[in-house]
C-alpha cells in the first residue's frame, strides 16, 4: 500500500478495528507509514505502528478521553474511520427496547461521538477526513434487519450534514458503502444459504478488497465532501 498511499505522519483513528474490515485498514495505515488507533470492545493486541485501546463507542465520556489521550501521544488526529457496528438479526415484532437501543446506540450515537472526539484536532489543523460506513441493506432493507438497516440509512444525512458544518474547516466527510464482505459479522448474519445467495448476487469481497477505497477517501487524492463512494459488486476470486 506505501506504493500508492504515503499515510506519513497520519493518525487515523478506526473505531471497530479489532476484526474484519477495521483490522485489515489498521494494518494498512502502519504499512504506509502512519499510525492507526484502534477504538473497540475486543480491540486486539497493539502491534507496530497499531494502537489497541478497549473503548465501547456508545459511551461518550470514554470515546472522548480515549481520543484526547491518542492526540496528546501521537500529535493531532487526521483520520476517523467509524466502522463500529452490531448486526443483529431480530423481527420487528420480536425486538426488545433494550436491543434496539444498543443498535442505535452503537450504530448512530457511536458515530457521533467519535465525530464529537476527533473534530477538534481536525479543525484546529484546517484538514482531516472522517470515512462513515452505510450498508446495501438501507436501500434495500431484508427482513429481520430492521434496526441495521435503520441506523445505516442515517450515515448518508449525517455526513452530509456535517460535511457542510465543517466546510470552512477543510475537514471533509464522506460514506462509503463496503458492498458484501466476508466478515465475521457478516457470516453471523448470513448464515448457510443467505450467504450463498449474496455470493451468487453480488459476490464477497474480503476486508482487504476494500482497504483501498478507505486509504483514497482519508488521502489528499480524495478532494471531495458529503459524498458517497459505493462497492457495489466483487470481483471473483481465481
Amino acid at each position: 500500500m506505501r506504493a500508492t498511499f504515503d499515510a506519513t505522519g497520519d493518525v487515523v483513528v478506526v473505531t471497530g478495528g479489532g476484526a474484519g474490515i477495521g483490522a485489515a485498514l489498521a494494518s494498512a495505515v502502519a504499512q504506509a507509514g502512519g499510525t492507526a488507533v484502534v477504538l473497540d470492545v475486543a480491540p486486539g493486541p497493539a502491534r507496530d505502528g497499531v494502537d489497541a485501546v478497549e473503548v465501547d463507542v456508545a459511551d461518550r465520556d470514554a470515546v472522548l478521553a480515549a481520543v484526547g489521550d491518542v492526540v496528546e501521544r501521537h500529535g493531532a488526529v487526521t483520520g476517523l474511520v467509524a466502522g463500529a457496528a452490531v448486526q443483529p438479526r431480530t423481527a420487528v415484532a420480536d425486538m426488545d427496547p433494550e436491543e434496539w437501543h444498543r443498535v442505535r446506540a452503537v450504530n448512530l450515537d457511536g458515530v457521533v461521538w467519535a465525530c464529537q472526539a476527533v473534530l477538534p484536532s481536525m479543525i484546529a489543523r484546517r484538514d482531516g477526513s472522517i470515512v462513515l460506513f452505510s450498508s446495501g441493506l438501507a436501500h434495500m432493507g431484508r427482513a429481520e434487519a430492521s434496526a441495521y438497516a435503520a441506523t445505516k440509512g442515517a450515515m448518508v444525512p449525517f455526513a452530509k450534514s456535517l460535511a457542510a458544518e465543517v466546510l470552512d474547516h477543510r475537514v471533509r466527510v464522506n460514506v462509503l458503502f463496503p458492498g458484501v464482505v466476508d466478515t465475521d459479522q457478516f457470516r453471523r448474519a448470513n448464515p448457510g444459504s443467505e450467504r450463498e445467495h449474496w455470493l451468487r448476487s453480488t459476490g464477497i469481497g474480503t476486508p482487504d478488497d476494500v482497504v483501498g477505497p478507505l486509504l483514497y477517501l482519508l488521502s489528499g487524492a480524495a478532494t471531495m465532501t458529503g459524498s458517497t463512494l459505493s462497492r457495489d459488486r466483487a470481483f471473483p476470486k481465481e
